[in-house]
């Protein structure tokens, strides 16, 4: 199991993964934080008592890193903390955005691949400024793997 720490302008997140129920989303999470391609990026949509999604390279929610990865639902619920992939309407369009349950979402389970989970800092992210967008948007500060 993989931890990763987002640091927020709201305070630090800690995000357990799921590498055993989504494999390919948690290696393409991975790497593309160790990257640096969430360094500054915004949460650009955030709707209260649902989600916070952030990772669009381009604020806008229409972009993504250059890979997509092939769905990996699985039995995990969307409930508060879970952290799932954002996708188009092809289940395997999932590539770079993601977004943190700020409530339960359950009506997501086995649509969207759940990847992980918030085992430090729900304060943090009930602190990302709402709206779609947000008129002041949060940003990542950095997006990196902890160290075991």
């Amino acid at each position: 199991m993989t931890k990763l720490k987002l640091e927020l302008e709201t305070g630090d997140v800690v995000i357990e993964t799921f590498d055993d129920k989504a494999p390919q989303h948690v290696a393409q999470i991975t790497k593309l934080a160790e990257d640096g391609f969430y360094d500054d990026l915004t949460f650009h949509r955030v709707i209260e008592g649902f989600m916070a999604q952030g990772g669009c390279p381009d604020g806008t929610g229409m972009g993504g890193a250059d890979e997509n990865i092939p769905a990996e639902f699985n039995d995990t619920p969307h409930v508060e903390g879970v952290v799932s992939m954002a996708r188009a309407q092809d289940p395997n369009s999932a590539s770079s955005q993601f977004f943190i349950c700020i409530d339960d979402s359950t009506f997501l389970d086995n649509q969207y691949t759940a990847w992980g989970r918030v085992v430090e800092g729900m304060d943090a992210v009930h602190a990302i400024q709402k709206g779609e967008p947000p008129a002041t948007p949060t940003k990542i500060k950095t997006f990196r793997k902890l160290e075991d």
